[in-house]
This record gives C-alpha cells, sequence and structure tokens, in this order.
C-alpha cells in the first residue's frame, strides 16, 4: 500500500546517518530491477543526487558541447550543489519509491 510523501520523509529524517545510508544504497540497487524505463528527465535526477549523496559538490570541469550525454549529467550532479548528503539519499529513496508506487502522488 503506498504512503503519503509526509509519512515518508519522516520516516526517513528520523533514521540514523547509517540506516539513511543503507536505505539508500538499497533503493539504489532496487531501482536497477524497474520493470519499466524511467524518462530521461528521472533518470538524470536520480544520477545528480547519487552523485552528491556519494561524493558532495561536482568540483569536475563540464564536458564540451560535442558530449551532450556527458554534460547533461555533469549539469544533473551540478545541479544538487550546496545539498547536503544526508538531504540528497532522502531525495533518491523518495524518487525510486515513487517510481515503485509506493508513495501516495499529491492530488492538486
Amino acid at each position: 500500500m503506498a504512503e503519503k510523501l509526509d509519512v515518508v520523509k519522516e520516516r526517513l529524517s528520523g533514521l540514523t546517518d547509517e540506516e539513511l545510508t543503507k536505505e539508500f544504497e538499497e533503493q539504489a540497487e532496487r531501482v536497477k530491477t524497474l520493470d519499466t524505463d524511467p524518462s530521461n528527465t528521472i533518470k538524470l535526477q536520480l544520477y545528480g543526487l547519487f552523485k552528491q549523496a556519494k561524493e558532495g559538490d561536482n568540483e569536475t570541469s563540464q564536458p564540451g558541447i560535442f558530449d551532450p550525454r556527458g554534460r547533461a549529467k555533469w549539469n544533473a550532479w551540478a545541479g544538487e550543489k550546496d545539498k547536503q548528503p544526508r538531504d540528497a539519499q532522502s531525495e533518491y529513496v523518495v524518487v525510486v519509491k515513487r517510481l515503485f508506487g509506493e508513495i501516495e502522488e499529491e492530488e492538486e
């Protein structure tokens, strides 16, 4: 059964750093088992959050114009600048749980 987003966020905020890292790593493996291929936007969001969670701010040089894929990935990671690794881990977990339909979509 799907949970409400605020319930998931509250549960994640109550985890220790070790527990959250374990949850993050489990979801990082789990996302590889999706039956459907997420959109490129979602893939880039996950990539940026993953890199920020694991390595912190992007201090690498931006790839050149002839590497659009590398540039998109670089931009996704750079877009998470100044985000704390713990926050990036939590957001990553939320995105994956949404992909698996475990979080109720909020109605407008």
